[in-house]
């Protein structure tokens, strides 16, 4: 049996929608929770080895790799549709936020840097003629966003599911615009990263691991309901204040999104052009439901 070191976090996670659905009961890997980590660095914790997996946005895991970070990318993971979006922009309704313009000179929280919520806005920010140097960003705990909003600490929240389903809920507050409506989910997808010595040591079971949450993601996606049920318990929270994520098909990881992830560290001067291919840092190697171990465009 080998068990892998892994966050528990207050998430929509498919590690833990397959455990409650037994899924892990007969395998030769489990899960070995250990403890809540900090969004910020659970990509940086898998590549000590402190952790054998994580999700995290692939900028993360390119960032890493470029800094010579032994970790892999060997997952697809969530897919963001415009019923359900990988995050969501909340302001309050008295906040007198109207547009993008409003937000300079206004404090924008999110639930941790160098990821989804940082590079999107900022990208999404200056492309429509608002500068990002103008915006006080700060970070904190996805589960505490919508409180702070609510409590007029910072004036706009990023929240992602589950818990931008509270925001959604709360009658102090609305939603500006998602993810979706940025780039129709062509930054959304969030893969799994592997360490790489736990997955030189078990490649087999890091195969099987990917088999059982692509299983878990493709149930997900056909019983949405049931996924929400689950992660409501498993949270201690309303089952009518739980947003869900969708997931890629088979969790198989096309070129599309990590290209996207390299092209804009590149473009921001986090990373030297060039220096990272989408090939170096995935592989469907490990997903039984790929038809080759390439990283391809979608329809091929």
């Amino acid at each position: 049996m080998v068990y892998f070191k892994y966050p528990d976090n207050p998430t929509f996670d498919l590690v833990y929608l397959a455990q409650d659905l037994g899924y892990f009961k007969n395998a030769h890997i489990q899960p070995k929770y250990v403890g809540k980590i900090d969004a910020n660095q659970v990509i940086p914790l898998v590549g000590t080895g402190d952790i054998d997996f994580g999700t995290r946005m692939a900028s993360l895991t390119v960032s890493a790799v470029a800094g010579g970070a032994d970790v892999k990318i060997i997952s697809a993971g969530n897919e963001t549709l415009q019923n359900a979006p990988h995050m969501k922009y909340f302001v309050r309704k008295d906040s007198g936020i109207k547009n993008l313009k409003d937000l300079e000179g206004k404090t924008i929280a999110m639930n941790g840097f160098g990821a989804c919520a940082e590079y999107v806005t900022k990208k999404y920010l200056r492309e429509n003629h608002v500068d990002p140097a103008k915006i006080k960003w700060v970070a904190m705990p996805n589960e505490q966003l919508e409180q702070a909003l609510d409590q007029k600490r910072i004036d706009l929240a990023i929240i992602h599911p589950p818990q931008s389903g509270i925001a959604q809920q709360n009658k102090n507050l609305k939603d500006l615009f998602s993810d979706w409506d940025i780039d129709h989910g062509l930054s959304g997808m969030q893969p799994y990263t592997v360490n790489g010595k736990f997955l030189r040591a078990h490649p087999a079971e890091v195969k099987e691991f990917v088999g059982i949450i692509a299983k878990t993601a493709n149930w997900v996606d056909a019983h949405p309901t049931q996924a929400r049920e689950y992660i409501a318990k498993r949270l201690h929270m309303n089952v009518s204040q739980v947003e869900r994520y969708a997931y890629v098909k088979n969790l198989v990881i096309q070129q599309q999104p990590l290209q996207y992830w390299i092209n804009t560290l590149e473009n921001a001067n986090q990373i030297p052009k060039g220096k990272i291919k989408a090939s170096a840092i995935a592989t469907n190697a490990y997903n039984p439901y790929a038809e080759s171990s390439s990283i391809a465009y979608a329809g091929k």
